[in-house]
């Protein structure tokens, strides 16, 4: 197959994507797969002859190139660009190149997992070129990227007009309905794609504690597990998470014939959103407590051989614990509640971002762009969605329907935690969910101390319950008696 080497002679692209890597290959092979013609350039040319190559009958709406300039060429006006390399530096210099090529409200859309802050500035530098600039939100890993991704938009409302009808037409679909979204402006859907990170962290911390209590204090085999993982996911849990934890759960290793999850080193990753996502929470001050004992957890999986010495000095934590269909049942309870925690302290803090950069974020269809193609799909967020439309800037777990089932399985979690501290098995996210919901139902809590000892040092005042204004302890008396 020949590259366009400056665009002459060819259909002229609907839009184009920059960066042939795993999930830009799968979005321009979705682009094309919904009918659309879509110009693609990769900085190493080999790529993009390997990908042209590859994609079957799909290469008649595809169009590679060799150069920007051939790239630039093969789109029609005005210009569409996705970005698919990664995030940091490799945005700044494509977005330079791109720059000197493009006119008067062409556009370029990073859809890379990109800091909304960075997403931010870019946009402000970019705005007086007259070009346009979009940062979305892109979930659903490769297959979502191939098949149907949730899509979060940020950016100029008129931007995203222009070619929400192509990014509805590539996007998963819940009961017909593109989950693909405009979410408000500049940072605004990248931020989105943040937290939604954040509670992935936090729900795949809370699946993993329950697996370790069936695992090291009930001493359950991989395949049993999986079974229990696989009837949750017939329930309220139903989820992409459950479902696959069922699956991994399930699997045996072809080169030992032993559960695969037995000869998986206990060391996880991190690419860094889950970080974000804590650090924009203490900005905001809004909690985000299981998202934040989530990254912790995978900073511990870390040290590995830290863990090791530890162990060798202390002994091992885990100890049994009675195994029974009722804490089957209560760690099914456990997660339930753990969950709805959790996506309550995300749209806690996707309320504050809203009100601290003016976005409006539109919270049920957040919810409703995550009930298909994201990781964190599940049953739950239709009924989200509703809640956050009818009880608007109500903390989701004050929601009637999600009242009555944190009232109905909140016990399940706080034994499951006491059960779990008593053994030694670490449940670091389940039980920043419980101690989470303690506070949020406690009138009248323990910040009293606290504020008395701040004006004891500092002398910063605090208020009485008894009449307004800002009052000082009578501390000079208590020091001197």
């Amino acid at each position: 197959m020949v590259l366009v080497q400056n665009g002459g002679g060819v259909m002229a692209s609907k839009i184009g994507l920059i960066g042939l890597g795993t999930m830009g290959a799968a979005l321009a092979q979705n682009i094309a797969d919904k009918g659309f013609e879509v110009a693609v350039f990769n900085r190493t040319t080999k790529v993009t002859y390997d990908f042209a190559g590859s994609v079957g009958d799909l290469a008649e709406k595809i169009t590679p190139t060799e150069s920007l300039e051939g790239f630039v060429a093969a789109l029609q006006k005005p210009r569409a660009i996705i970005l698919m390399v990664p995030a940091g530096d490799a945005v700044d210099t494509m977005i330079a190149s791109l720059i000197p090529l493009l006119g008067d409200d062409d556009l370029i859309i990073d859809a890379g997992n990109a800091n909304f802050r960075e997403t931010r500035r870019r946009s402000a530098e970019i705005e007086p070129t007259g070009v346009k600039f979009m940062g979305i939100g892109v979930s659903g890993g490769e297959e979502g990227a191939r098949f149907g991704p949730s899509i979060m938009g940020g950016g100029p409302k008129e931007a995203w007009d222009r070619v929400s009808h192509i990014l509805e037409a590539i996007s998963a679909k819940f009961q017909g309905i593109p989950c693909a979204t405009w979410m408000g402006s500049d940072g605004a859907g990248h931020f989105v794609k943040t937290v939604h990170n954040g509670i992935e962290y936090a729900d795949m911390q809370m699946i993993a504690e329950v697996y370790g209590i069936m695992r090291d204090g009930m001493g359950m085999p991989a395949a049993e597990i999986g079974a229990v993982f696989d009837r949750w996911n017939e329930g309220p849990l139903k989820s992409y998470l459950i479902e696959i934890s069922g699956k991994v759960a399930n699997a045996t290793d072809p080169l030992t014939g032993k559960p695969v999850l037995d000869i998986i080193l206990d060391r996880a990753g991190q690419k860094g959103t889950g970080r974000w996502t804590l650090i924009e929470a203490q900005h905001l001050a809004a909690p985000a407590t299981a998202i934040e004992a989530a990254v912790a957890a995978r900073n511990f999986s870390s040290r590995l051989e830290e863990r090791l010495s530890g162990e060798a000095i202390f002994g091992a934590a885990p100890s049994a614990v009675p195994k029974s269909a009722d804490l089957i049942d209560k760690l099914e309870q456990a997660l339930l509640v753990g969950k709805i925690a959790c996506y309550a302290q995300g749209f806690g803090l996707l309320a504050a971002a809203s009100e601290e950069f003016g976005w409006s974020l539109p919270m049920p269809a957040i919810a409703e762009v995550w009930r298909e193609g994201c990781i964190i799909r599940s049953a739950m967020l239709d009924d989200m969605a509703q809640a956050l439309g009818a009880h608007p800037g109500t903390n989701l777990m004050f929601a009637p329907k999600f009242a009555a089932q944190m009232k109905a399985n909140h016990g399940g979690l706080r034994h499951v935690v006491a059960l779990a501290a008593t053994a030694g098995t670490p449940t670091p996210a389940l039980s920043a969910a419980l101690s989470y919901f303690d506070m949020m139902r406690t009138g009248r809590s323990t910040a009293n101390m606290l504020q008395a000892q701040r004006d004891y040092f500092g002398r910063h005042t605090f208020q009485r319950v008894d009449r307004d204004g800002a009052f000082n302890g009578p501390w000079a008396d208590v020091e001197h008696g």
